[in-house]
């Protein structure tokens, strides 16, 4: 990592603000921090960001409002950041696009070591690829990260969009839910958490969501990818 990746810090506590910019600048990470969401907005607007970490509680406008107006324009990686660790608010922030939810019980280094995995699969950090996976309804071009769906272009978050890619890439083979939270996660959720991504990809490539062709659960195990 190096200064020209910008991490936008999100709290009102100012106290969690300046322990998680020390961190992340002894990290060499760039940090511009905000204590409310229309501040944050406006901080997102005016510069080049690579990763938010986002609370969710704060006066006036909450975390998963701003959450939802981001994703309206970008797919930057979105890491909630909470006091609550009940599942209502972890399957609404990874539903509405968040990329990682994370307790304040954690440690300032393991919040640092998400925010490093979740930049290693972003956009910016990834190798050129020409190639187009073609599966007839869905088509995924791997140099442009652009997935079509029945001609369409689809929105997909990051994590979205490198889940699919793996599971496009290796038909048939059934990835179990601790391989996924290895590769995806450095080994640190639950299976819920895969299940929730999941459940949203599908939304986006099924023609059905209940009747998946593509996205097939193992039960107990894991997933694989059928053609369709």
């Amino acid at each position: 990592m190096n200064l020209a990746n910008t991490i936008l810090v999100v709290d009102d506590d100012q106290s969690i603000v300046e322990l998680l910019k020390d961190f992340l600048e002894n990290e060499h990470f760039r940090v511009i921090t905000a204590c409310d969401t229309t501040q944050a907005l406006s901080l997102f607007q005016q510069n080049t960001i690579h990763c938010i970490v986002l609370d969710i509680m704060m006066p006036g406008q909450d975390g998963f409002e701003l959450c939802r107006r981001i994703r309206a324009e970008s797919s930057v990686p979105i890491l909630f950041l909470s006091a609550r660790s009940d599942d209502v608010d972890k399957i609404r922030g990874l539903t509405i696009g968040g990329d990682d939810y994370i307790v304040k019980t954690a440690s300032p280094g393991e919040i640092v070591a998400r925010v490093k995995a979740v930049l290693r699969r972003s956009p910016t950090q990834q190798p050129m690829d020409g190639r187009v996976i073609d599966y007839g309804r869905i088509k995924i071009n791997l140099s442009t990260r652009e997935v079509l769906v029945d001609g369409a272009l689809v929105a997909l978050t990051p994590r979205e969009y490198d889940l699919l890619r793996l599971f496009a890439e290796h038909p048939r083979h059934v990835f179990t839910y601790e391989q996924l939270l290895a590769k995806f996660w450095d080994g640190i959720g639950d299976r819920h958490t895969i299940r929730v991504h999941l459940s949203r990809l599908r939304e986006k490539i099924e023609s059905d969501p209940n009747q998946p062709q593509y996205l097939i659960n193992i039960w107990g195990i894991g997933y694989r990818f059928d053609g369709g």
